[in-house]
């Protein structure tokens, strides 16, 4: 039974080239999983239409606040950009083309955005991988919100994100506003995509999010944890074997640890009777 994945292999040698952006690797996500005839230049081509209103909006003040004020003023009130609260794990809120076109998204995809947009006015934005829901920092001190219409944000607001959360168990940590790299972003994606499919019962697709996060973090124990759980529930049951193994070697103290050797061991017997 072949393990090869056409659809990651694809991804695997796009998403490792330094010679794309990450809005070009996001857009080439789109077009693998659920856009075929995606063209991303025109996309590409649809935010410089978008950056180069924001030059004419702008005077020259440099100050990051006048420009972040700018920033907003443009992005959501000008352009409409804004939160999709009503169908926020609508997976296509995941994909950079429709939010782009809906000018609706999730924090991850309007972040993206967001920073791209505020290059043109010499904003450098750094995304955040902060628990639960992507931001945007100019500094330690300048945490904004995009999917709040890019909100400030001071230590209370963000342990009320995490609280609304994770409930009442995490406590903030500065290490949370860490930037983060292009491949965990596109990583993050991934993840949120896997679920919805999963929750859909679009397995083949949850797989193909799988081996495309993999490809990026071969060696991730939550990915290779619910490749093979994937892999059961398409009854692939040699090749879950091998991946949930596999997971409880990289994880040996993971707090699901029990219930994987369960599984194990349900997948053993039902293959012996």
């Amino acid at each position: 039974m072949s393990n090869f994945d056409p659809f990651a292999a694809e991804w695997i040698s796009y998403a490792k080239s330094s010679q794309y952006t990450l809005v070009e690797k996001c857009l080439k996500l789109s077009q693998i999983l659920e856009f075929p005839n995606l063209d991303i230049s025109e996309y590409v081509q649809k935010l410089r239409t978008l950056e180069q209103g924001l030059r004419d909006h702008v005077s020259d003040v440099k100050n990051p606040i006048y420009l972040v004020s700018m920033l907003n003023e443009y992005m959501f009130d000008m352009l409409g950009f804004e939160g999709d609260d009503d169908d926020y794990y609508n997976p296509r809120n995941n994909f950079l083309n429709v939010v782009i076109d809906k000018r609706s998204g999730i924090p991850i995809t309007l972040c993206i955005i967001y920073i791209e947009i505020a290059k043109v006015i010499g904003l450098e934005l750094k995304p955040v991988g902060f628990p639960g829901h992507f931001l945007v920092k100019y500094s330690e001190e300048l945490i904004l919100d995009p999917f709040n219409r890019g909100s400030l944000l001071d230590i209370e607001d963000l342990q009320d994100i995490l609280d609304a959360t994770y409930g009442d168990g995490v406590e903030f940590e500065p290490e949370y506003l860490n930037d983060v790299e292009p491949e965990k972003i596109l990583i993050r994606i991934l993840r949120n995509l896997k679920g919805s499919y999963t929750e859909s019962f679009n397995y083949e697709k949850s797989m193909h999010c799988i081996n495309m996060a993999l490809g990026l973090e071969p060696d991730s124990p939550e990915d290779i944890r619910d490749k093979g759980i994937v892999q059961l529930r398409l009854l692939q049951k040699d090749l879950a074997l091998i991946s949930l193994n596999r997971y409880l070697e990289l994880a040996p103290e993971a707090d699901d640890v029990d219930d994987i050797l369960e599984m194990i061991k349900g997948i053993k017997e039902k293959s012996s009777q």
